[in-house]
């Protein structure tokens, strides 16, 4: 399977890339600088947008078209082209640590994990689209990748340190999380599961930190492929272009390519002959902008 490369800002921690469907591009961020890029297939362009000086963990997509931004302490912002509207100015509990993997789920909310800080855990917080803030998990070995079952009845979750896919009963209605059973355990010689997601196959997307691939699974766990990255950091992966054949893949590591290979803090692009399934947008509420 053909990579390409298709940018290489030499990202620290290069993560959360998203398709932006009204825009037709696509979004990525190095987390510890807070730098966000974007790529334009059609004019075959990308370029810094964004630079935030501190941590974006990750971000969505809103309805209008704006990005909500999930940065250190805790913190949520709107961002839009040279403006910057906060929506939560920080978290008490997170104000030594930052947000990591995101997600958008079918009505608007956000379910959003922090990092662990000492001995304490990370956690996974659920906002709803009228900005109440739920803790849903907590003592998390490092939140990471999420993803829906294509019939919205499931949900995927990663934990990073403890190499585990965990998989929920997902309410829509509610958007309860019941029901947590391992869907893949991680061996451990082999990296440690970050991003990841679901294909319109439903079978699951994970990249693998450490590992250096990009593993295909099935939908009952078992694992169908995987791909190969010169990369030892492979960090996320998100389905995009105007038909969601194009499998778009962040690395990290670009401060030490010796360490870390020839395409650490890189974007790639791959079409495995599968098509994705269009990412959702997020819905929160958010005062007037100034």
């Amino acid at each position: 399977m053909e990579l390409e490369l298709i940018a290489d800002y030499g990202c620290l921690t290069g993560e959360g890339p998203l398709w932006h469907p009204l825009e037709r591009r696509l979004y990525w961020v190095d987390i510890p600088p807070g730098r966000l890029f974007r790529y334009d297939p059609a004019q075959g362009h990308h370029e810094p947008c964004y630079a935030a000086g501190e941590s974006i963990g990750g971000f969505t997509v809103q309805a209008d078209g704006a990005l909500l931004l999930f940065m250190a302490r805790g913190a949520v912002s709107l961002w839009r082209e040279g403006t910057l509207t906060p929506v939560i100015p920080e978290i008490p509990e997170e104000r030594e640590s930052r947000f990591n993997d995101v997600i958008a789920d079918p009505e608007g909310r956000v379910f959003c994990g922090t990092m662990p800080v000492g001995e304490r855990g990370g956690s996974l917080y659920r906002l709803d689209t009228d900005g109440a803030l739920t803790r849903v998990l907590d003592g998390v070995q490092i939140s990471n990748g999420m993803g829906f079952s294509p019939d919205l009845t499931q949900f995927y979750y990663t934990e990073s340190l403890a190499r585990t896919i965990w998989l929920f009963d997902y309410d829509r209605a509610t958007g309860a999380l019941s029901r947590r059973r391992a869907f893949v355990r991680t061996p451990e010689h082999e990296g440690v599961p970050d991003g990841l997601t679901v294909d319109a196959e439903g079978h699951v997307w994970s990249a693998r930190w450490d590992g250096g691939c990009l593993v295909r699974y099935r939908p009952d766990g078992s694992e169908d492929f995987r791909v190969e990255f010169p990369a030892r950091q492979v960090s996320c992966a998100t389905f995009g272009g105007p038909d969601y054949r194009d499998l778009y893949v962040t690395t990290a590591g670009g401060d030490d390519k010796a360490a870390n290979g020839p395409g650490a803090g890189a974007l790639f692009r791959l079409r495995p002959g599968v098509q994705g399934r269009p990412e959702f947008f997020s819905r929160i509420a958010v005062g007037k902008e100034e």
